[in-house]
């Protein structure tokens, strides 16, 4: 069968929070079956929130999570790296509102997971299988899943810059063919750098630089070492959506599509999937015929 998974051992880290620009410490903790992707806030005497759709309460630059006025912002790059190595169980303790930027991709959280080793559990994996069509609109933006016999996201993003249009902004990804950790984990997020300076100024992302995003000038990239990959851009806007699509609750079974898609719209789209309950269904799968594959042994060839 195919197996529920979490960690092999505690492991620690520590990185810079976007938001506050505070150093946060966060420690990864092996959970049992069945206990889901959980936060908890030890500043705040331990209280729990559970990375579920039904807990995101701001979808603004990033994903967040809330639970009985309980935070946790910026969840989508790390939950990416837990939907890629297939972990259903985990325990996610924070000294902050936010996890940690580290360096805007979720390269650092794959090779975190990976240092502590990977444990299958001796229960059925859940899946969260499409079976019919979900779409959504907002203005000229549409994002929607339908069934396939794996997991695709295709996705169409359109920005107004010469660096971004060189790049590619339209980008197609088959999870069982092409490897997540090689194709999208190194991939930034990115901003302009004069957006930046006026949010600063604001006491707002004290903690974005160079070291932890792609910046862009009018024209150009202003990060010294360039970019990751040649479309860097449309694959750091696939990470979000491997992220964003872990709130359902499980690794998703089906093809996203989107164009000019964000937070917002993702965590519309899950709401409306979880509201229509004949659109999809929670699937197990023995091994032999199992629709999608994880990449948990080609990391050390990756990193």
């Amino acid at each position: 069968m195919i197996k529920q998974r979490t960690i092999k051992k505690s492991v620690k880290a520590r990185g810079v929070g976007i938001h506050s620009g505070d150093i946060i410490n966060m420690t990864l903790i092996p959970a049992e079956v069945d206990y889901g992707v959980v936060f908890r806030r030890m500043d705040v005497g331990g209280k729990l929130v559970r990375a579920h759709n039904a807990f995101v309460n701001e979808v603004v630059l990033s994903t967040s999570l809330e639970n009985q006025g309980v935070k946790v912002s910026t969840v989508e790059h790390l939950m990416s790296a837990f939907a890629a190595l297939g972990i259903d169980n985990i325990l996610v303790e924070l000294d902050s509102f936010e996890v940690p930027i580290m360096d805007g991709s979720s390269a650092p959280f794959i090779f975190l997971v990976q240092s502590a080793g990977i444990e299958e559990q001796e229960a059925h994996k859940r899946f969260f299988v499409i079976n019919e069509p979900v779409k959504i609109k907002h203005g000229d933006s549409w994002a929607q899943v339908s069934p396939y016999e794996g997991f695709k996201v295709t996705l169409e993003i359109d920005f107004e810059h010469k660096k971004v249009k060189e790049s590619g902004q339209k980008l197609s990804i088959d999870f069982a063919q092409q490897s997540y950790l090689k194709e999208i984990s190194r991939a930034r997020t990115f901003g302009y750098m004069k957006d930046l300076e006026t949010m600063q100024r604001q006491n707002l992302a004290l903690g974005a630089s160079m070291d932890n995003a792609i910046a862009l000038s009018d024209n150009d990239v202003l990060n010294e070492d360039g970019m990751r990959y040649q479309n860097e851009f449309v694959k750091h806007k696939i990470l979000d959506i491997v992220g964003d699509l872990y709130l359902l609750g499980g690794n998703l079974i089906g093809h996203y599509q989107g164009y000019k898609t964000g937070h917002l719209l993702n965590d519309q789209l899950l709401s409306a999937i979880l509201d229509q309950p004949n659109t999809w269904s929670i699937e197990t799968f023995e091994s032999e015929n199992s629709p999608i594959q994880f990449y948990s042994e080609d990391w050390q060839n990756f990193l």
